[in-house]
């Protein structure tokens, strides 16, 4: 799986993209709402297919239909198409964007065939972006640590029988109610959260523990060598039993929540420039 590289900004706007058959595949109602031809880009995208064919760019041939989340946070099939196939969507586009957007498309192509060079890169623009919307140095290795971390137990997810995106979601709220008292949909409601990672809203502790009980279920789930859904959601349980234990030690010990309803969204203009200005 790949969780940090599936989304990627233009302009403030959001493009998903997913790795299929070695290459980057693009949302085309994201480019669409990137480049702001439309109110409706659904709509507008509709209309565009129609007029594709009719000039010889056969879109049911060139576009396929892959998986990416929705607002919801449910995977649902979505028109994509390739970095070459997305360059002759946009000529078809009129939009004061489409040049500078077609120069960040060949950047971001290029850039994953120097990641897969050379992997650390991953990490260092990660630890870029992250630094530029004004995180702490600490926060950041922490967040990156948590990725790699995540990573490893999707890993052994994946040789273990884990297969479907709604199977590691359900894996995913086991072990974060036993860690946090809360499933992911229900901590994001509960830090005001819509479409944003949660991860990315989370305070330092917070991080740590999300490590922790993702770290142990890794070693559970090797310990006992589960396999297939049922045994590693056992395993999910008691990964985050661990992890929710530790939460309820600190709490208790240090009298304060662990569980924090606070977010980078809720902060104020002269707090961000005050911490911009810390971080430089």
């Amino acid at each position: 799986m790949i969780e940090h590289n599936a989304l990627v900004v233009f302009q403030d706007k959001n493009i998903r993209r997913i790795w299929h058959n070695n290459e980057w595949y693009f949302s085309i109602i994201d480019v669409v709402n990137a480049l702001e031809a439309s109110s409706l880009p659904k709509r507008y995208w509709s209309d565009l297919k129609s007029k594709l064919s009719d000039e010889g760019f056969e879109p049911y041939d060139k576009i396929v239909q892959l998986k990416l989340p929705a607002e919801d946070g449910k995977f649902r099939a979505t028109d994509c198409a390739n970095t070459r196939n997305m360059f002759r969507i946009i000529q078809s586009i009129p939009s004061p964007k489409a040049e500078p957007f077609k120069r960040w498309l060949a950047q971001v192509g290029y850039e994953r065939v120097q990641e897969i060079e050379n992997p650390e890169l991953v990490q260092a623009r990660m630890k870029e972006l992250y630094k530029a919307k004004g995180y702490s140095d600490d926060w950041i290795e922490k967040r990156v640590r948590g990725i790699a971390v995540r990573q490893e137990l999707t890993d052994e997810w994946d040789k273990r029988g884990v297969k479907q995106q709604k199977e590691y979601a359900i894996l995913t709220n086991e072990i974060s109610k036993a860690t946090f008292g809360k499933t992911v949909e229900e901590y994001k409601n509960f830090k005001s959260l819509t479409r944003e990672n949660l991860r990315d809203h989370m305070d330092d502790l917070e991080l740590i523990f999300t490590m922790l009980g993702e770290a142990s279920t890794t070693k559970i789930t090797r310990s006992r060598d589960s396999q297939g859904f049922t045994e590693n959601r056992s395993a999910a349980q008691k990964g985050g039993k661990i992890a929710g234990d530790a939460r309820k030690n600190l709490e208790l010990e240090s009298g304060s929540k662990v569980v924090s309803q606070e977010n980078y969204l809720l902060e104020t203009e002269a707090e961000k420039k005050k911490r911009l200005k810390k971080n430089e």
